[in-house]
């Protein structure tokens, strides 16, 4: 089972993500459009769009795992595939974030020839294959040559301000984020069945853990804690849990008279940003930090948006307006990849895109076709039966 309007949230996150990731190659765009910096009390349209899309991971893991259990898969084999993902999800972050951190000069392939093939070794590696043309005796060593990639970079690596560090997990980078998010998520779910009471015990959990990190009794975690501090600082799997209860509340609720699936959601989504709004004075928002208060505003968008496209893709069948980029929901992970393609090549060939095309409204809407035409791209791969899939 699909629901229209998370394929088309999922896409217009992505489309989102892609166009505020290239705003690092614009100049003079507007302050709200990006990131607040790590001290400042504010909200750039660009910190909406990463906790959004926690969200709708949150709001596929209720479909995913009945779909498993419609096939007969137990709860082992379940959480056996859900712990792949996520550990595939945690290595391929692992590399984009010691890719921020790479040294240029210390790498003797150079920084951009090392993202390069980041890039071509995750395409290797998680390409669903199976699904390709590609005939299926050669399967096993086009993954097994892409793991012999990642394995080289990582004896290439050297990182930091002058090259003397090795790779690290840093902060997990946006996938693996998703991935600590994705995994305690989905293994609660198996393991509750699915239980409404429990996902909303966890998600209150979850925001009780954000709100005492950023209080005096908050907890440092170092050591062997400080891998896990993604789920014990709560604010990342936050986001993730209140989307699994926005799916489980439509399923509940979906068939009444009155719908009170639309009325639960709208209430959770004003209680949100009411409590966003008035913590702000308390913690600020910020997305740097993970502030309550950032993930009360961001949570109740993600339940006002959920509802919205509902009653228009699901219950209207509105869904010809977003058919340009239906290939961001379905093969989102593709998308994402394209641009670390997209940047080394650009280097490499040393393209000067003019002055004009990346300034002001001009650049922002240049910008915008260049997430367009990367969701094109990934039409046209998806048509191709190349796809990536974890």
């Amino acid at each position: 089972m699909r629901l229209a309007s998370i394929d088309i949230l999922r896409a217009i996150t992505m489309v989102l993500m892609i166009w505020v990731n290239d705003f690092w190659t614009l100049t003079n765009i507007p302050k709200w459009l990006k990131h607040a910096n790590s001290v400042e009390d504010y909200l750039g349209f660009s910190d909406i769009i990463f906790p959004l899309f926690l969200f709708i991971v949150g709001l596929s893991i209720p479909l995913a795992i009945k779909n498993r259990t419609d096939k007969g898969y137990s709860n082992i084999s379940i959480s056996k595939h859900i712990v792949v993902r996520s550990i595939s999800l945690l290595i391929i972050g692992v590399y984009m974030v010691n890719y921020e951190t790479a040294h240029d000069e210390s790498i003797f392939i150079g920084k951009t020839y090392w993202t390069l093939l980041m890039a071509f070794a995750v395409v290797l590696i998680w390409i669903d294959w199976k699904k390709s043309p590609i005939k299926s005796y050669w399967h096993p060593y086009i993954q097994f040559l892409g793991f012999i990639i990642l394995i080289f970079l990582a004896f290439i690596y050297k990182g930091g301000e002058n090259g003397s560090l090795w790779m690290t997990t840093q902060w997990w980078g946006i996938l693996g984020l998703i991935g600590w998010a994705y995994l305690l998520n989905s293994l609660v779910y198996v393991f509750s069945k699915g239980s409404l009471l429990i996902m909303s015990l966890l998600w209150l959990l979850l925001i009780s853990l954000s709100i005492l990190n950023h209080s005096e009794m908050s907890i440092e975690f170092t050591g062997f804690s400080g891998y896990f501090s993604t789920i014990l600082t709560g604010t990342i799997p936050a986001f993730t849990t209140a989307g699994v209860v926005a799916t489980l509340i439509f399923k509940k609720f979906q068939k009444t008279v009155i719908k009170w699936s639309y009325l639960s959601l709208i209430f959770l989504g004003i209680i949100n940003l009411i409590f966003g709004l008035a913590t702000r004075p308390i913690w600020g928002i910020s997305k740097i930090q993970g502030t309550p208060s950032w993930l009360g505003i961001c949570t109740g968008i993600g339940f006002l948006m959920f509802a919205l496209l509902y009653y228009i893709a699901d219950e209207k069948k509105h869904t010809n307006w977003a058919k340009i980029i239906a290939p961001a929901g379905t093969a989102t992970l593709t998308c994402y990849m394209i641009p670390y393609f997209i940047y080394p090549l650009r280097t490499i060939t040393e393209i000067r895109i003019p002055e004009i095309l990346t300034n002001n409204q001009i650049g922002l809407l240049m910008s915008f076709v260049f997430a367009l035409l990367v969701v094109i791209f990934t039409g046209l791969l998806e048509k191709k039966r190349f796809k990536l899939k974890l």
